[in-house]
């Protein structure tokens, strides 16, 4: 094998395809990045047998055809350091890779291609395609609330459902919920499928924030996405998910319509108290005080203790409840709307966050912490 490429295309590319190496495993292939030649095209794919991203750079000086797998991370690192300009790779007569640009020369060790795992080939039974910055919006307002707890399986992933022509995005860590909805402006069958929190993590930072369209397929146990040179694919977690719509109050004892940046500041500031050790935020809950025409937020522990006051629209019950603020900020902040709707049933009942227009395309619901009182 011996291939000539621009520094950036290749760089643009590792930075994809890494992002499915394995942090840890007991085998070396995995931390291994294959490279393939095709015709003037380089074909690189990283897999670990859950994850798997092919990326392929066109229009490469392929002088010498050829397949090798190279320690993904070194690999990376060395490409990523040399200078902005064409960078030469060439398999010698040792089975070393020989990388060289300008007066840099580095040879890496090699293993078979042979002994690479295979990205699985997809049947592809439902698909739908998004423009990019849509489904990168989607999944960064949302999964902040995977389940990160290996305990509860599939609520690891967010459920990707497509229903009456809409995607819905749901993600749960059984202390709150995320929905998000995108009206997909066409007749498509109904499907659903829950992908891998970790799945949807490294696939935001690889989509762009454009435009350009992403092709979302799935079969019964893998998803794929698919975006021009780049093809990732992943495997579905199995299991029942939450029946989420069923278990959102469609009544509310109390609301309020209330500034979301100024909400979200309050409970910024408050956050400093209660949050002073993680062990203690379940322990010294944030108390919401709802008034007429008031939100008073408070916290005090061993710490301190600290106050604050915001004015507001208010419909309904006078109301006092606990809530950690980590969850309220969570959503607070990945919301663009000037003004939030917040519902309230009991103390001990779920709080919704969700949007002031009729056709909103969002709903938050976060459980409350029992305060001692109770």
């Amino acid at each position: 094998m011996k291939i000539i490429f621009d520094k950036e295309k290749m760089l643009k590319a590792l930075n994809s395809v890494t992002k499915a190496t394995p942090v840890r495993t007991t085998m070396p292939i995995l931390e291994g990045i294959l490279i393939q030649t095709n015709d003037s095209s380089i074909k690189l794919t990283c897999y670990d047998q859950e994850l798997g991203i092919e990326y392929i750079i066109d229009d490469c000086t392929v002088n010498e055809q050829g397949a090798i797998v190279v320690n993904a991370m070194m690999f990376s690192e060395i490409i990523r350091r040399l200078p902005n300009t064409d960078i030469e790779v060439e398999l010698n007569d040792k089975n070393l890779l020989e990388i060289k640009c300008e007066g840099s020369l580095y040879k890496l060790a090699t293993m078979n291609p042979d002994e690479f795992p295979e990205l699985p080939e997809i049947s592809v039974e439902n698909s739908i395609e998004l423009e990019q910055n849509t489904l990168k919006d989607m999944i960064r307002k949302t999964i902040f609330a995977v389940r990160t707890e290996e305990d509860r399986p599939i609520f690891t992933g967010s459920l990707f459902e497509v229903k009456d022509n809409k995607l819905n995005v749901v993600a749960v860590d059984g202390f709150r919920l995320a929905w998000k909805i995108k009206d997909l402006g066409k007749p498509v069958s109904d499907f659903s499928a829950v992908i891998p929190g970790r799945t949807l993590t490294e696939l935001n930072k690889i989509i762009d924030d454009n435009f350009d369209p992403i092709k979302i397929g799935v079969s019964k146990n893998q998803a794929l996405f698919e975006i021009d040179n780049c093809k990732i694919v992943t495997r579905l977690l199995s299991g029942e998910f939450l029946n989420y719509s069923s278990v959102i109050p469609e009544k509310w004892d109390t609301r309020i319509r209330v500034d979301r940046a100024s909400f979200a500041d309050c409970f910024e500031r408050i956050s400093l108290i209660s949050s002073s050790s993680i062990e203690k935020e379940k322990k010294y809950p944030v108390k919401v005080n709802i008034e007429v025409g008031k939100v008073t937020i408070s916290c005090t522990n061993q710490t301190g203790d600290a106050k604050e006051e915001i004015y507001c629209t208010t419909e309904g019950k006078d109301l006092e409840a606990g809530f950690n603020p980590k969850y309220f900020l969570d959503v607070l902040k990945n919301i663009e709307d000037d003004e939030v709707y917040v519902n309230f049933g009991t103390s001990i009942s779920p709080s919704i966050i969700e949007s002031t227009e009729e056709d909103g395309d969002y709903k938050y619901m976060i459980l409350p912490i029992r305060l001692k009182n109770d």
